[in-house]
């Protein structure tokens, strides 16, 4: 048989735990290329360059909003 918990854990303490799982920040370095933002150890999707060779061409993204 599963165990419950003998009392109701209060709204205080679980938010409380609940607060010290947080999401981490993204951690962005500066493209060595062109300079922008991108994440580290990842081709550049403004340029196509890693680790100073061109991997990709033509990486425009659009970004579209709903």
């Amino acid at each position: 048989m599963a165990q419950e918990p003998k009392r109701k854990h209060s709204k205080t303490r679980k938010r409380v735990r609940r607060a010290a799982i947080s999401l981490a920040g993204v951690n962005l370095v500066k493209c060595p290329h062109c300079g922008k933002p991108t994440l580290s150890h990842q081709v550049c999707r403004s340029c196509g360059y890693f680790a100073g060779k061109q991997v990709k061409e033509n990486t425009e993204v659009k970004v579209v909003k709903a």
